[in-house]
């Protein structure tokens, strides 16, 4: 299958994107995407990427990171690998370069507070490490940069807990290229012993731990036996440049583990989310050729060896293999092949990482230049390799120091110093114990090999070139099963400027880049081409021999049809098993006419499509319809059914039916419910009202009435008791005084000619002078009487029933109620001396009242407020009640606002 995904080749899910610009889809990508994919690269390159000579955000490390995207396209995680930091930057740095971005951020941008408890001053030129970037204009504005990774960092996931831990790490490396040593004696001493104190709480770990690792190392002499083996200064400075190399790149790639963490794809299933894609994206360093070439160089120039060897692999040689396995006649073309410049890099025992390792595998004192000496007896022959000593003429390489290989990109001179102790990367293992045995667990979990114990055999670790080869070729390996796209990028000049062009350069990288074999085998060759069954798949729409499926003998007839038809067929070539097109035109054009029918024929699916979902679910809302009209009639039948059971015997129960629960009724029946409980109210009232006596029936209306009047306004209004009326004419009530009231009664009913005695009680009124006194009220169908029972019930005042426009009672249980009048002389009274004490007569005399208007057909309005508002002779006062435990019977007082009633009671 893999020649089936070649770059040429697309896919069968293609889809093509039109009117569709970059912006739009940055800004679709940054809405539907986890902002993670895009702040881990801030984070990467504050800690990776370094200002140099040509750039001035220069990755110094390689990556590359995978992208999982969903069957809709949209990202759904990552993973990022990473490939030989640049960690020498650490120490130093060429001229005019910098560190790493992340030390200056953190000096420049970090909060005062901050830098004072990691023991730090603004000033880069104070430290050793960041002293050569110091000098040059900052390249970046570090402060919002260092705000950007704060940022970013959290939006990742990482803990304040671990962003702490960083920054103590980049205060600890700084500090520690500050420290000193000097030799006192025979003994190795550090100069200042305050920044031992400083890294010791920076890296939590003990003082006196850390001043041994830096002053001595611990060596096993066999037997369990332990030596402790002390520094010469020089010994204890290379000793901590290594381990300020060490804490750098394990943090880095402890970052870049912590990342992967935060951007995994997590709970994806193919089956639930369906079919899963994943684009790779390699940025990697360039070839890069300074004025003095060291091991980091060798690295990564061999690095663009083995990638330009795949790009050759890929797109030259694979692509003149397809024509000839095709059948597919054309020219070959010459293209410059680097497998010897690879070889003689990697050949297993004879290339220079081999040596390199020999060199530093050997027993004894071996020097830098002696391994060159072996490279000059061992690979002198190669054409791509030579030295001073192979070439004493060449006086632009020193003796004993450098040698030149002649890249794809041109000839570089590399110098052998340094190789071999950046190869070994030698870290003793007493930094390792000491920093796993720190308090702080973030750095604790970047030196998991400091567990192993000193006296432990373990076996040699590889070296750097090795660890570098393996992870490229298995780079290589994973890029060689993708379907690789190139993005080559051109540098203009080496000046950093906007505006100029620098031709040579130019041409120098187009050559090197192998662009022009490139160019030279796509215009020999075909544009397009594509397996007979998947060209079909995509286009025999525009054909009308080949749609929907055709009859040929076979898919390559059936291509051949669909492109005479268009008029295609000198444009193109048929091999074995594919169709190759010449020029993009064609294929555009086929692409033009397919996007012309695939609305129609999505109309023609979709038509058919909605039809078939219309159809199923009719079906459904018939079946469902069906079922629920079943149902509800069975709900009907048992509520009426129930309904039955519970009312067919309330003609003979004492309430009627009343104590009767109700069945829950079905909500198409919750109205008839209603009606019925209506219809039930009304014949229960008409069962009990027939066998009320006629004579009763008066005191009935007035209870309704008063019932709708006070009603929900007013605790009591003695609607469980018989209304007498009448009580001053009752010998219960009144002893003393009802034959005197009888005669007085029949005096004025002799006098005035009144039909009938409406309401009489004895009560405590008040004036407008404030003036309170015991009197009695009379209330006929004509008059509203005030009397004086201590004078055999003399009439004080009569006022006209028809005059009497309203009621005013209270909401309590006190006996008060206001007679407003329309000549505005209103009546206050407080029932009082009734029998039994405590009586409540106030809803009897408003219910009362109320029939006798209805009868009358006059209207009387009846209000319910705790502040009466009454009027003498047009003047307004207040009335209020308040309860007196220590009152014995109601009385009324004068007060601010106008008078009020002390009700006895608690």
């Amino acid at each position: 299958m893999a020649e089936l995904e070649g770059p040429e080749f697309g896919k069968a899910d293609f889809v093509l994107l039109d009117e569709v610009t970059m912006e739009q889809f940055l800004e679709n990508l940054r809405l539907r995407v986890k902002n993670v994919l895009l702040k881990s690269n801030c984070v990467l390159e504050a800690f990776g990427n370094a200002k140099t000579n040509r750039n001035d955000n220069s990755s110094r490390f390689g990556k590359y990171m995978d992208i999982n995207f969903d069957f809709k396209g949209d990202p759904t995680g990552g993973h990022v690998h990473n490939y030989l930091l640049e960690k020498s930057r650490v120490l130093q740095q060429q001229p005019g370069e910098r560190n790493f971005h992340a030390f200056y951020q953190l000096l420049l941008g970090a909060p005062a507070a901050l830098l004072t408890s990691l023991h730090l001053c603004r000033d880069p030129s104070t430290y050793r490490y960041t002293r050569e970037g110091a000098q040059g204009d900052a390249c970046t504005d570090d402060a919002s940069g260092y705000r950007a990774v704060e940022e970013a960092m959290a939006v990742v996931g990482f803990s304040p807990e671990e962003m702490g831990s960083v920054r103590r790490i980049l205060a600890a490396i700084l500090h520690l290229g500050n420290l000193r040593f000097t030799q006192e004696e025979e003994t190795t001493s550090v100069e200042d012993t305050s920044g031992v104190s400083v890294l010791a709480e920076l890296t939590a770990s003990a003082p006196d731990s850390l001043r041994r690792a830096l002053l001595a190392r611990t060596v096993a002499a066999g037997a369990g036996e332990l030596i402790e083996k002390g520094h010469s200064p020089k010994e204890a400075a290379y000793a901590r440049d290594a381990c300020a190399k060490a804490i750098y790149e394990r943090l880095f790639c402890w970052i870049v583990g912590r990342i992967n963490a935060g951007i995994a794809a997590r709970g994806y299933d193919a089956r639930v989310h369906g079919k899963s894609t994943v684009i790779g994206v390699l940025d990697i360093y360039g070839f890069e050729i300074f004025d003095n070439n060291s091991f980091e160089q060798f690295c990564i120039n061999y690095c663009n060896e083995k990638l330009q060897q795949l790009f050759i692999e890929l797109i030259l040689r694979q692509e003149q293999a397809e024509y000839q396995r095709e059948g597919i006649t054309w020219q070959s073309i010459e293209y410059f092949s680097n497998e010897p410049i690879v070889e003689l890099v990697e050949q297993p025992h004879r290339g220079i990482l081999a040596l390199l390792d020999e060199a530093c595998l050997a027993a004894g004192t071996v020097t830098d230049s002696l391994f060159l000496a072996s490279m000059d007896t061992r690979l002198g022959h190669h054409p791509h390799y030579t030295s001073r000593k192979l070439c004493p003429t060449d006086k632009t390489m020193e003796f004993n120091r450098d040698f030149r290989i002649k890249h794809y990109a041109g000839d570089v001179t590399y110098s052998v110093e340094g190789f071999l102790d950046k190869n070994k990367d030698t870290l003793f293992q007493d930094f390792k114990r000491l920093f796993y045995n720190s308090a702080d667990p973030v750095l604790r979990a970047m030196w998991p090999d400091g567990e192993q114990s000193i006296t432990e055999v373990t076996k040699r670790p590889l070296t750097t070139g090795t660890l570098f080869k393996n992870s490229i070729v298995a780079l290589v390996e994973n890029l060689a099963c993708k379907e690789p796209y190139y993005v080559r990028c051109i540098k203009p000049n080496d000046q950093k400027s906007p505006t100029l062009f620098d031709v040579e350069r130019c041409r120098h990288q187009v050559s090197y880049l192998g662009l022009l074999e490139n160019v030279r085998v796509r215009r020999a060759g075909f544009a397009y081409r594509q397996p007979y069954h998947r060209f079909l798949l995509r286009y025999k729409m525009t054909c009308e021999y080949t749609w929907p499926n055709h009859l040929m003998a076979s898919d390559r007839e059936a291509t051949q049809a669909l492109l005479e038809q268009h008029g295609f067929q000198d444009d193109v070539a048929y091999g074995y098993t594919k169709v190759f097109i010449r020029t993009p035109r064609t294929l555009v054009c086929l692409e033009q006419e397919r996007a012309q029918l695939i609305p129609i024929i999505v109309l023609l699916l979709q038509k058919a499509w909605r039809g078939a979902l219309a159809r199923r679910r009719c079906r459904y809302l018939r079946a469902a319809y069906t079922i629920m009209a079943c149902y509800k009639r069975h709900k009907v039948r048992a509520y009426l059914r129930e309904l039955l059971r519970r009312f067919q015997a309330v003609r003979t129960l004492p309430d009627f039916g009343k104590s009767v629960v109700w069945p829950e009724p079905p909500a198409v029946l919750v109205h008839f419910q209603d009606a019925s409980q209506r219809l039930f109210r009304r014949w229960r009232a008409r069962q009990i009202i027939k066998n009320i006596p006629p004579s009763e029936m008066g005191q009935i209306r007035a209870k309704v009435a008063a019932m709708v009047a006070l009603g929900g306004l007013r605790e009591a209004w003695g609607c469980q008791r018989s209304w007498a009326r009448d009580y001053l004419s009752s010998p219960s009530e009144n002893p003393a005084l009802a034959l005197l009231f009888a005669r007085r009664l029949q005096s004025l009913k002799d006098k005035v000619h009144f039909g009938s005695v409406l309401f009489s009680c004895h009560v405590r009124k008040i004036n407008r002078f404030g003036k309170s006194q015991d009197r009695a009220i009379l209330v006929t169908d004509q008059h509203v009487y005030k009397l004086d029972p201590r004078k055999r019930y003399l009439m004080m005042r009569a006022i006209p029933l028809s005059t009497v426009t309203g009621l005013s009672v209270t909401s309590c249980r006190a006996q008060l109620v206001v007679f407003h009048t329309q000549s505005q002389e209103d009546l206050a009274v407080c029932l009082h001396k009734m029998q039994p004490a405590g009586d409540n007569r106030v809803g009897e005399l408003v219910g009362v009242l109320l029939e006798h208007c209805r009868a009358t057909k006059r209207e009387l309005q009846v209000r319910v407020s705790d502040c009466i508002q009454l009027s003498f002779r047009g003047h307004r006062r207040l009335l209020t009640v308040e309860t007196r435990p220590n009152a014995a019977t109601p009385d009324f007082s004068k007060s601010r606002d106008g008078f009020v009633l002390y009700w006895p009671g608690k």
